[in-house]
């Protein structure tokens, strides 16, 4: 995404009991992570040092919200058989969760009667949210925001039926 770390910690930082993300597509070009899903697909493998380059700045942000009280859950609708990229997030998200982010997954077939909305999002303490809008080759467009309480209702809802049904990360297998 192309929404800086830093504009992404005020919205961390400014929460106090929860923030929620909903995952909803099979692919994400997120050009920092070119190399290494390069990498993965080529020899499984991947860096899962909290403390590296390249995941440090994430995982030091999501230690230092959840040490405040805050609770970070992330599901992931995703189409199966899988996209080589959910694979990929599959075998990364052991260090989101190492971290301190509880994380869930939901096969789409399950999600069909649930009423999502069209995009991803990450909704802070019921009182903002924050839509990520995607091109259809995944690359990140722009961010929207809202206030409104119908639409933090919408995807208040729309997370936690889709938590309620998704599979913990742990129990989790393709």
């Amino acid at each position: 995404m192309s929404q800086s770390m830093e504009s992404f910690a005020e919205l961390l930082n400014a929460t106090h009991t929860s923030a929620l993300h909903l995952e909803m597509r099979d692919f994400y070009g997120v050009p920092n992570e070119d190399a290494d899903f390069t990498a993965w697909k080529a020899s499984g493998t991947f860096d899962a040092d909290l403390d590296s380059e390249y995941w440090q700045p994430w995982a030091a942000l999501v230690r230092d919200t959840v040490s405040r009280g805050v609770t970070m859950r992330r599901a992931r609708v995703f189409s199966h058989p899988p996209s080589d990229y959910i694979r990929f997030e599959h075998a990364t998200t052991a260090v989101n969760v190492a971290a301190g982010e509880h994380v869930r997954w939901l096969p789409r077939r399950q999600a069909s009667d649930l009423r999502l909305p069209g995009n991803d999002f990450w909704l802070f303490d019921d009182r903002l949210v924050q839509f990520n809008v995607f091109a259809g080759d995944g690359h990140w467009v722009n961010t929207d925001f809202s206030e409104d309480p119908s639409v933090i209702a919408i995807c208040a809802a729309a997370f936690e039926s889709v938590w309620s049904r998704a599979k913990d990360h742990a129990d989790f297998v393709f």
